[in-house]
């Protein structure tokens, strides 16, 4: 959640920020009308607080004196009544300017270009050469059929549209997949955890899913619970409200899990092949550490995933996001897209975002710096998108008659 004492204090720039990130003024004006209301519920509370406090220490000079205490006593519960009003009226305000905040994004930071979508984000470098084929390159979905690997229509006929069924030498890839990526996130000091793949409301508002994107989440009927989005989500809160040490930090995690999103805003969008699907396998890094580090994780964390697909010969970019393309938690993201031949275009793979301490205030993720307890800076980023990779490995690994090559780093897994 974004500082509300900051954006109090200094509301004109902090609403800068917010309109580069496409936060639109009637929110903002809302924001500026609920800290008002805010305010005077307050100074009304404390005002009749300060009032009763008066009365009571007269009321005790009063019986000490043995004067008549009839009178002052009406006065007396007439203002408790009315402070239970007020405080009632201040917790009210209070609780709509939470809500308020909490469906608020992230601050970008200060670097973030500006821009209006993924139009504007800015290329910082490309990693490897596309390679050139002599002969016109498939799509995945054309591989797919003739290698057997993907069945699009049994995974609808076993849940619906966006989901798939791997199989033969695809399943076992996917498998080598995921095993390669923990490996090596592990070999760059990224703990391997195991979590649950559904979690409760609270860890999804603590990274910042929920209010905003319920929408997009699969909830479990009848329970306080939901499949997770992203590993992100309880890698993250696995320090839900609690104060972390020094000697502690950094904290760095990585671990598989399968991710579930309805897709709810990309109707229309990649409803062929398996760019988008409701059900996808992902592994996830993410890294818990003190402001001043978090910077040089982030390049690290960058850097891991861009060598990851270096590893495994596959052409990427390196974008910076711009704006309006930032995501709701991320004060910024650099976003990894790879060369897809037969799409003749870069699709993104990983995002890797540092979200400073937005998500550490809404999950109170706090270390002991002296004496004072201090919010953390939270990261996150994929190492990397399974499927995706798969779809890129099938493109780009692909020979004339459709076959397809196995990567040499992932044959011993094979």
């Amino acid at each position: 959640m974004i500082d509300l004492k900051y954006l109090q204090k200094n509301f004109d720039e902090a609403s800068t920020k917010l309109l580069k990130k496409g936060v639109d003024t009637q929110t903002l004006e809302t924001l500026k009308e609920l800290f008002s209301t805010l305010k005077e519920a307050n100074a009304e509370f404390e005002e009749a607080k300060a009032e009763q406090n008066k009365m009571s220490k007269l009321f005790g000079t009063y019986m000490r004196e043995k004067k008549d205490v009839g009178e002052l006593k009406v006065q007396i519960d007439a203002k408790k009544e009315q402070l239970v009003g007020l405080q009632s009226t201040a917790r009210q305000a209070e609780e709509a300017l939470q809500n308020v905040a909490l469906a608020m994004p992230n601050f970008p930071d200060e670097s973030v270009p500006n821009g209006a979508d993924e139009d504007d984000n800015i290329e910082l470098r490309k990693v490897l050469e596309p390679r050139s084929f002599d002969f016109e390159p498939k799509e995945h979905w054309a591989l797919a059929e003739i290698n057997g690997w993907i069945d699009f229509e049994r995974g609808v006929k076993l849940a619906k549209s966006r989901f798939a069924v791997l199989r033969g030498d695809a399943a076992r890839m996917e498998r080598a997949l995921i095993n390669f990526f923990l490996d090596v996130n592990r070999k760059r000091g990224f703990e391997e955890v195991c979590v649950p793949f559904i979690n409760n409301a609270k860890m999804l508002q603590g990274t910042g899913q929920l209010p905003k994107f319920e929408d997009d989440l699969f909830k479990v009927e009848g329970e306080d619970l939901y499949l997770i989005p992203t590993a992100e989500v309880p890698l993250t809160n696995l320090y839900n409200d609690e104060i972390l040490t020094t000697k502690e930090l950094p904290i760095l995690l990585t671990g598989y899990t399968p991710c579930f999103r309805k897709e709810a805003g990309s109707a229309g969008r990649d409803t062929r092949g398996m760019i988008r699907q409701h059900q996808f396998d992902k592994v996830e890094m993410v890294a818990i550490v003190e402001p001043s580090k978090s910077e040089e994780i982030f390049e690290m964390m960058v850097e891991n995933a861009s060598d990851i697909l270096t590893q495994l010969g596959l052409p990427h970019r390196v974008v910076e996001l711009c704006g309006g393309d930032l995501g709701f938690s991320a004060a910024s993201t650099i976003d990894l897209e790879v060369w897809l031949p037969g799409q003749d275009k870069y699709r993104e793979i990983s995002s890797i975002s540092n979200t400073r301490d937005f998500q550490a205030r809404r999950a109170k993720i706090r270390y002991k710096d002296g004496k004072k307890n201090v919010l953390v800076h939270t990261l996150n980023g994929s190492a990397l998108a399974v499927g995706r990779t798969l779809v890129a490995i099938m493109e780009n690994y692909q020979n004339e008659d459709g076959s397809i090559t196995i990567p040499e780093v992932l044959k011993k897994y094979m």
